[in-house]
């Protein structure tokens, strides 16, 4: 056996004592990180301040920097607090103080809440009792309603944002904590900050509010009683906003808390089919909760009831009415019942009248309407129907077969006597804000002053403040006339034909009437509403495509850009009508679903760089997001159909919507009984529906001294003229406003007649009542009425039908009225 030695290592030669690969080993020996183990532990960083004496051989232990010690935490021993011992001090603040109710699952939550945060002193320190503020204002911020419920996600979203500002108990106030100041900026800022800008509040574009974010600034509205001069703006324009249909807040009334809502749901152009139902749900709850409140409809405890009919005589004054739901006629035979429904048609073809219980079949043979011929009656209307309930067996006698109950209709049918229109109500009745008899600290209590139905802020919380400020700047005593011209006027121009050029000649003669008036009186505001073209456009129409629409534009741009001064000292919006593009390029003129977007920006850029080339040339900002710009230029909005304009936040809503309406009216409209008996007996007299006061109906005509019809001047009916024959167009307009106003809804018709996003249905709303309403109506003759407040005006068409070379528009002073004017050109 043969053993094999192993190869032995070979060891390399160590390298000279003074060589270069020995001094580099050196090297790295000297700088290979140490051990922590093996670390001095009096070793300091480089800013560490070196030893006072090094050539003395102070040893070198370097002196630390002073650091002060950290605050320490304020501990809070956390208890249980009963809700009951909270609830004394719960109710004094949410109730007495702020009109909440607290339900006993949100006094649980802030019982939890402030054993937690505030320990034992919640009650010796007044911890709790700032807790409990806090919390109340923010619920408010947010419209959350007048019930505070536990289980609502913004009462948790509030506590949550007030437990990360809470330090030992305290609510903490400053840059880490809940900002107290600049939660309610009135004047825009001079920087382009704005963050600060709460509620709503900004000027023009910058007036929407994030209502995602929990603003506890609420706690703190105090704020100086005039504003800082030197940051003030003193145009009124800055604080006009307008607000579009897609992005108006919607709310739902919530039958259970007797409040509006907000609908939580994202909207959709394409919801599913349930939400047809809801919109029509809410139109019906909206109106009965309306109903009501109205004192027609309070029972007394002191005149008991004679009758539910709409008819009552002076012994009866102080009768009140009762609804009945549908569902309560069965087995009623031969008795009287007042109704609210929607009038609907059945697959049979016959009138019927439907509620939230079911529906029953209406016989209106010998219905009258009451007023008399004072309002439309059509299928999709909320109506009050009065008359006696007829059981199936009768109804077959008769030959007038009722259905058998099925899809909720119930068998029989309901012969109407009287139908009306549900009476509408004011805007300060509504709000529960200070009445025009009142002063300044009257309120009429109750209603939805809270909600910020536009999101600029809610008519409680800015309300007084906007009209002091519009006070200011806007209501300028040194006016020597009310005729002279100033500042707060609005004109609104009808349907605008440009494929017409008679029409650019009317409008060049109106614009040219503004521009000599002096300078800082011209109008703030000019309203263009559509058609722009007198056929639908690519529906292969007269008015041609796409390429000649946008030339119709470009010949408005250029008949703008005459009048530069109304360019930079105003803001100019363009409604939409049907025929406007795109969307007439599918419905050929037939109805279009409302509401409906704007121009799109293809065929307006022209328009737009007119603008901005005006306000280049003045030296004026043409950036409409610059609040605290003091040399703001004019500006072009292409706005929806229908959108809201609003001046100083909730003190001024004028809504502006296109549409022929006058004539969908008498198209679908029911034939009643056209004569009714006069009342023989002098206190017998029909029952007008609360707020269908003649008197109260105001016809605002041109006051000027070119060719005015003989009725044409300013009409008011007086109570010794109530029998006076009232002229044909001031009859047609009353009976149009009145049926609008009345159903407090813009498209009260089925969805056959006028289609309707169900989604967005909110942005049609007339309620709260708005202070002014445009109605571009070319089938109904031009007018300017009040009705229980609310001012309503129709330029109709630029061009006056049957005259040559006239041309006729509305001037509306904001907060007064407005007047039909013509002129030649």
């Amino acid at each position: 056996m043969m053993i094999v030695p192993s190869p032995q290592k070979k060891t390399p030669a160590k390298p000279p004592p003074n060589s270069p690969e020995r001094e580099r080993e050196k090297a790295a020996r000297r700088t290979k990180p140490v051990a922590p183990f093996f670390a001095p532990k009096n070793l300091a960083p480089s800013s560490d301040i070196p030893s006072s004496s090094p050539a003395f051989a102070t040893p070198a232990h370097t002196l630390r920097p002073f650091q002060a010690p950290a605050p320490a935490k304020a501990a809070i021993l956390p208890i249980i607090l009963p809700p009951a011992t909270l609830r004394p001090l719960a109710f004094r603040t949410f109730t007495k103080k702020h009109n909440l109710t607290l339900t006993s699952s949100a006094l649980q939550e802030l019982a939890t809440f402030i054993g937690r945060h505030c320990g034992s002193g919640w009650r010796e320190q007044g911890l709790a009792e700032k807790v409990l503020e806090e919390v109340s204002r923010a619920w408010k911020n947010r419209n959350g309603g007048v019930i505070v419920d536990g289980s609502s996600a913004e009462l948790k979203d509030i506590l949550k944002t007030l437990e990360g500002n809470m330090s030992g108990g305290k609510i903490i106030t400053g840059s880490r904590g809940i900002s107290r100041q600049n939660s309610l900026l009135l004047e825009p800022a001079d920087d382009a900050d704005h963050s600060k800008t709460r509620l709503g509040l900004r000027p023009t574009a910058s007036l929407l509010r994030n209502d995602s974010q929990g603003s506890m600034g609420m706690s703190n509205l105090g704020f100086a009683d005039e504003p800082d001069d030197g940051a003030a703006v003193k145009d009124a324009r800055r604080w006009l906003k307008i607000v579009h249909a897609f992005e108006q807040p919607r709310f739902v009334y919530n039958v259970a808390k007797k409040h509006f809502e907000r609908d939580p749901s994202k909207p959709s152009i394409l919801p599913v089919a349930a939400h047809r139902t809801d919109m029509f749900r809410n139109r019906f709850n909206v109106i009965h909760q309306r109903l009501l409140r109205n004192e027609a409809f309070q029972t007394s405890a002191v005149a008991g009831s004679r009758g539910s009919t709409l008819r009552r005589t002076a012994s009866s004054a102080l009768q009140s009415h009762k609804i009945t739901p549908i569902s309560n006629l069965l087995g009623r035979h031969g008795s009287h019942h007042m109704l609210l429904g929607m009038l609907v048609i059945l697959p049979t073809g016959s009138l019927a009248i439907s509620d939230l219980t079911g529906t029953i079949m209406l016989d209106l043979s010998h219905a009258v309407s009451i007023p008399e011929n004072s309002a439309w009656f059509t299928p999709g209307m909320i109506l009050l129907i009065d008359g006696v309930y007829e059981e199936e067996e009768e109804s077959m006698g008769k030959g007038l077969s009722g259905s058998s109950g099925v899809g909720g209709t119930i068998g029989g049918r309901f012969q109407g006597f009287f139908i009306g229109q549900p009476p509408c109500e004011k805007r300060n009745a509504t709000l529960g804000v200070s009445g025009p008899d009142g002063g300044a600290d009257h309120t009429i209590g109750g209603g939805f002053g809270w909600i910020d139905f536009l999101g600029v802020g809610s008519e409680r919380a800015v309300g007084s403040r906007m009209r002091k400020l519009e006070q200011r700047l806007l209501r300028q005593p040194g006016l020597a006339e009310p005729d002279d011209p100033w500042r707060g006027r609005v004109v609104i121009i009808g349907e605008l034909n440009l494929d017409q050029p008679r029409s650019l000649q009317a409008l060049k003669k109106i614009l040219g009437l503004y521009a000599s008036d002096p300078e800082g009186s011209t109008p703030m505001t000019f309203v263009l509403t559509g058609n722009f073209t007198s056929h639908a456009i690519m529906a292969r129409g007269g008015s041609g495509g796409s390429i000649e629409y946008k030339e119709f534009f470009d010949a408005l741009a250029s008949t703008l850009a005459d009048y530069p001064m109304l360019l930079t000292t105003a803001t100019f919006v363009f409604v939409p009508g049907d025929n406007d593009g795109w969307v007439s390029a599918f419905s050929g003129g037939s109805a279009v679903p409302l509401p409906r977007k704007a121009v799109p920006d293809l065929f307006t850029s022209r328009i737009r760089r007119v603008f901005a080339a005006a306000n280049s040339e003045a030296g004026l900002s043409n950036n409409s997001s610059t609040n605290g710009d003091a040399k703001k230029g004019g500006e072009a909005i292409w706005t929806t159909n229908p959108s809201r304009l609003t001046l100083f936040g909730p003190s001024h809503e004028l809504v502006l919507f296109r549409d022929d309406i006058s004539a969908r009216l008498r198209r679908a409209s029911v034939r009643l009984k056209t004569k009714v008996k006069e009342p023989t007996a002098a206190g017998d007299e029909d029952v007008a529906m609360v707020g269908a006061v003649a008197e109260a109906d105001v016809m605002d005509v041109d006051t000027e001294d070119n060719n005015n019809p003989p009725g044409g001047r300013r009409q008011q009916q007086s109570d010794t003229a109530e029998t006076a024959e009232v002229p044909y167009d001031v009859g047609a307009a009353r009976k149009l406003v009145k049926t609008l106003l009345d159903q407090g809804f813009l498209a009260p018709f089925r969805q056959a007649v006028r289609p309707i996003h169900w989604d967005y249905a909110a942005a049609l709303y007339l309620y709260p009542l708005p202070t002014a309403v445009v109605l571009a109506d070319t089938t109904a003759p031009p007018f300017c009425i009040t009705y229980e407040g609310c001012h309503v005006m129709n330029p109709g068409s630029v061009l006056v039908t049957g005259k040559k070379g006239a041309a006729r528009w509305v001037e509306y002073d904001v907060g007064r009225v407005g007047k039909v004017r013509e002129c030649t050109f």
